[in-house]
């Protein structure tokens, strides 16, 4: 891991926490301003846009990452200051970033939208360590990962969706190994909508399409079958296998 991977800092706090540092006689702009002071202050959820304008422009103090995590995820930071703040982050502070609850949802996506575009260029130890402990969005995409240790962590991830699941199953980058072990997962192989998407793809083993496929209503089954990329050979069978239950039904 690259030693842009230190600890990060906690989310805002009230003002309680930092009681005088973010006063009248406060001075951002100071030269003699430092990181700690800065944090400090910044601490103040209602520490003023003025102030952490005048933060932002202190060259000494913004070469602090924590700095500019904390600037970027304040409430009263203007948007403009925010936007170009994330831009700035490393791949671990941007993660830390959109994991504070604090953060507002749209400045959350657009760190995860850039933590996805880096995705291609940063190493396996990095892409492990997104995948054990970033946000939904970015396991999701980890999902499609070459390497079998990334999506592996990615699926363990306690933050990954449904949702994110059903859309790596949909995408035509999703590997046959790691369809089959969505088909054995202990959690999601369970979740309906996890099934009715392996339904869907070509590489679900016959054995496991079979068991997902009587448990659904003929109906439902009949539909997903016609837009499904199983092998015609297995979505005859489930087909013949549906008739059959059928006429035993009757």
């Amino acid at each position: 891991m690259n030693s842009e991977n230190e600890n990060a800092i906690e989310s805002p706090r009230s003002p309680e926490s930092s009681p005088g540092l973010a006063s009248p006689n406060f001075d951002a702009a100071e030269s003699t301003l430092t990181a700690d002071l800065a944090l400090a202050a910044v601490k103040d959820r209602n520490l003023p846009s003025e102030v952490i304008e005048q933060i932002s422009h202190n060259a000494a103090v913004m070469k602090s990452r924590k700095v500019r995590v904390a600037l970027a995820a304040h409430p009263r930071a203007p948007r403009r200051i925010a936007l170009r703040l994330i831009r700035e982050l490393y791949t671990f502070d941007l993660m830390q970033f959109s994991l504070i609850p604090t953060v507002a949802a749209d400045l959350k996506r657009v760190a995860d939208e850039m933590l996805v575009a880096r995705l291609a260029s940063i190493t396996l130890g990095e892409r492990i360590a997104l995948a054990r402990r970033s946000s939904a969005m970015v396991a999701a995409a980890l999902l499609l990962d070459k390497e079998s240790r990334v999506w592996q962590t990615a699926l363990e991830n306690p933050r990954l969706t449904e949702a994110g699941i059903v859309r790596a199953l949909l995408r035509p980058a999703a590997t046959p190994t790691f369809v089959k072990a969505v088909c054995h997962h202990a959690k999601w192989s369970l979740r309906p909508e996890i099934r009715m998407a392996l339904l869907r793809n070509e590489n679900t083993p016959m054995a496991r399409a079979l068991e997902f496929a009587r448990r659904l209503p003929p109906a439902q089954l009949r539909d997903i079958l016609h837009a499904s990329r199983l092998p015609e050979k297995i979505k005859a069978y489930l087909r013949k296998d549906l008739e059959s239950n059928a006429r035993s039904r009757n």
